[in-house]
């Protein structure tokens, strides 16, 4: 399973955002999906939003959307893997 030590918070809600609109991370970087890079950079990207809280009540909250929250800084890139979208 691919993690990042350093920020697993960050990591956890990445990995649940993706999850949410139907995509498995691991499974996009080992299909070449997404870079290892490209997904380091999401990871960066949420552990330097400040919502985390809001992130991990959404997601307390939610199972599948079609959409994220208007506050995810990774919005788009998830939502462009999406097989929903």
């Amino acid at each position: 399973m691919i993690g990042y030590v350093e920020a697993p918070k960050a990591w956890w809600l990445t990995y649940g955002m993706a999850r949410v609109v139907g995509v498995n991370l691991p499974h996009a970087v080992l299909d070449g999906f997404v870079k290892r890079s490209e997904l380091a950079a999401m990871v960066s990207r949420c552990q330097s939003c400040g919502k985390a809280d809001a992130c991990s009540a959404w997601l307390a909250q939610v199972v599948t959307e079609p959409q994220l929250p208007v506050f995810c800084r990774n919005k788009a890139e998830l939502e462009a893997l999406s097989p929903r979208n």
